[in-house]
């Protein structure tokens, strides 16, 4: 069984593998890819030839991205190029699907994520996830918040961990005399940051969001955008978003990902066409297909 814990002198809040007999693993880097963009300790994820295949379809090729702390990086594309399949590869969600695999490498903190030793449950924790659609449990506001602490076995100061989470999502003063009540009966807004507060809840150094406004309206839009600025004072944020403006708004990086056809099964494989500073690739992108997207020739 795979033991995995903070290596915080090396690793902060990554994780760790250690052998059935207690020996130390050596961690595969990956050299090919360049990390002199920014300090090596502020390097969260490092994807290189990454590919997911459902079965012997190749769903995404060849993803190569360096993923920094603290920032919020953005993933656009037109429907289909693979944007939230390879969101669900950065915490091992597509392990859920049984004729998913993932080929290449994805490093979090310097250990390959897919390495057979990693628990799967341990990534999740450290990295949340928020979906599309809000997803409150049919139990209170406060059960809600507390229920992924509760599955870790934490028995010792519920109400202040359900207190700081919902309060990192901007919801505690909407909420606070209610939590008795159940998230069911809350507005859509008000649901996807309960989403939030309970994913902050477990303690994650990652929150993915799979196009966490498409359900909203503008006005609720507007509150997880700001509230993702805040977020990322202390959260590395990565986000899926069908609304370009959205990107363009929130993120310091964006990734574009496109399609390309098989003529002869007419099957559809996503690629990532360029990933680059959000304001450079809005302004003066690098890739054709990329200026073609933006200015909406094509998607």
């Amino acid at each position: 069984m795979v033991n995995l814990t903070d290596a915080e002198d090396v690793n902060p809040k990554g994780l760790s593998v250690s052998a059935e007999n207690d020996a130390d693993i050596t961690v595969e880097q990956n050299t090919d890819t360049p990390v002199d963009e920014f300090p090596a300790e502020d390097l969260v994820f490092d994807a290189s030839d990454l590919s997911v295949y459902y079965g012997d379809f190749r769903a995404v090729r060849d993803v190569n991205m360096l993923i920094k702390r603290k920032e919020i990086t953005a993933l656009i594309g037109p429907s289909g190029c693979g944007k939230s399949t390879v969101l669900r590869s950065f915490n091992r969600m597509n392990d859920l699907i049984p004729t998913a695999r993932v080929e290449g490498t994805l490093l979090y903190r310097g250990v390959d994520l897919y390495d057979e030793r990693v628990d799967p449950v341990e990534v999740r924790r450290r990295i949340g996830m928020v979906f599309q659609k809000p997803n409150p449990f049919p139990k209170s506001i406060y059960d809600n918040v507390a229920y992924g602490p509760r599955v870790a076995g934490r028995k010792k100061g519920l109400d202040d961990v359900v207190e700081h989470s919902l309060k990192k999502a901007a919801l505690w003063d909407e909420v606070k005399d209610r939590l008795q009540e159940s998230a069911i009966g809350m507005s859509g807004g008000q649901q996807q940051r309960l989403s939030i507060a309970r994913a902050i809840a477990s303690d994650p150094e990652v929150l993915l969001m799979d196009e966490p406004c498409s359900a909203l309206d503008p006005i609720a839009t507007a509150r997880i955008e700001e509230l993702m600025a805040e977020l990322k004072d202390e959260y590395t944020i990565l986000i899926v978003t069908h609304n370009m403006q959205q990107a363009a708004r929130v993120s310091d990086r964006t990734a574009f990902f496109s399609v390309e056809v098989d003529e002869t099964s007419d099957r559809r494989t996503g690629l990532l066409v360029e990933y680059t500073n959000t304001e450079k690739l809005f302004s003066n992108p690098d890739d054709e297909r990329t200026e073609n997207y933006i200015t909406g020739r094509f998607g």
